[in-house]
């Protein structure tokens, strides 16, 4: 198989109408923050039987097409000993992986920040391959202050996330391409806007500029929302006509899925947003899904508690996300949904 094929055929399986991907790429210190509120202490145990639980849970490869592992997770098995990424490709669910390693400040750029990994990637991409990978994900982030991002601030991201694309299309791997305007601050829809407007065609340049092949990518983007200190909300409509505004501006046709990140919303602010995009706006010219992770797993934390008799309630709370998402990419959930079982 060529690599292009091989692209295609990852594509074609991640892309489907009414799934999206789960992200459980939590790195070591942000799944301890997910652990800590239901007190369950994070070691490579109960990191193991949480991801096994989500990773078995009866019925959702019927709503997610794949899942973004923490580098970890890959030599972690079930209880039944099958490897965790042969459990998802078992069950037609993609195996990825994230692949940055974290972000810090941008060097003479006050406030603009820059994700780091790209030495050595084609070899890590090269062994992660032979543990069943398809896909990866890299990360980044932007901050909105009066100042940020900078033009430089969002030129360098963007080239980042392009030398990165690049690389995985060339060992023949899916790149999902990151880049995550934050919710931190006072900022309006509008300044929200602006800013993810000018991230996006930034990087479809930087990417051209780098020879990607747009139908063999995924992106993963911010919705266009208000800081979440802003004095105001806004409805699921709102933030649904602001963010296709702008990736109509900014995101060629040719990439074949636009998958949301929850970025700080609630597990059911998520979904509303997503149904009011495909519900609104049914002739968009890219698959509008998700690939949640908080939005998806805290209800699954919560019923779960670190006990091993609660794993049936927590695999049935996850479902239950998956396939309200499910709905809501293909415009049909109703917030009644919630109640129902």
């Amino acid at each position: 198989m060529t690599t292009s094929n091989e692209l295609q055929a990852t594509i074609a399986q991640m892309v489907q109408r009414g799934k999206g991907i789960l992200a459980a790429d939590e790195s070591l210190p942000t799944i301890a923050k997910r652990f800590a509120p239901i007190d369950v202490e994070s070691t490579e145990e109960s990191r193991r039987a949480y991801r096994a639980l989500l990773f078995t849970a009866p019925g959702i490869e019927d709503y997610i097409s794949g899942v973004i592992e923490f580098e970890e997770t890959l030599a972690q098995s079930a209880d039944d000993g099958t490897p965790l990424p042969e459990v998802l490709a078992r069950r037609g669910i993609v195996p990825g992986i994230k692949v940055d390693k974290g972000k810090g400040p941008l060097a003479l750029s006050p406030g603009d920040l820059i994700t780091y990994g790209l030495d050595g990637l084609a070899e890590r991409l090269q062994h992660y391959k032979s543990q069943g990978v398809r896909f990866a994900k890299w990360r980044e982030v932007y901050a909105i202050s009066e100042h940020n991002p900078t033009t430089l601030g969002i030129a360098a991201n963007a080239e980042m996330l392009a030398r990165y694309a690049a690389v995985c299309q060339e060992q023949g791997v899916v790149p999902i391409v990151e880049p995550e305007v934050l919710i931190d601050g006072d900022h309006s829809l509008a300044r929200c806007a602006e800013v993810t407007e000018a991230v996006q065609k930034e990087i479809f340049h930087a990417l051209h500029r780098h020879h990607v092949v747009l139908e063999h990518i995924v992106l993963k983007p911010n919705m266009v929302l208000p800081g979440k200190d802003h004095p105001d909300r806004a409805s699921a409509e709102e933030i649904a006509a602001a963010t296709l505004q702008v990736f109509r501006r900014s995101v060629p046709m040719a990439v074949p899925s636009i998958n949301f990140l929850s970025g700080g919303m609630n597990p059911e602010e998520s979904t509303a947003n997503l149904n009011a995009m495909n519900a609104g706006f049914p002739d968009a010219p890219w698959l509008l899904s998700f690939s949640y992770g908080r939005a998806l797993q805290q209800p699954v934390l919560q019923a779960w508690q670190g006990r091993a008799e609660n794993v049936a309630a927590a695999q049935q709370a996850l479902l239950k996300r998956a396939r309200l998402n499910g709905a809501a990419q293909r415009g049909e959930y109703h917030s009644q949904m919630e109640s129902e079982g």
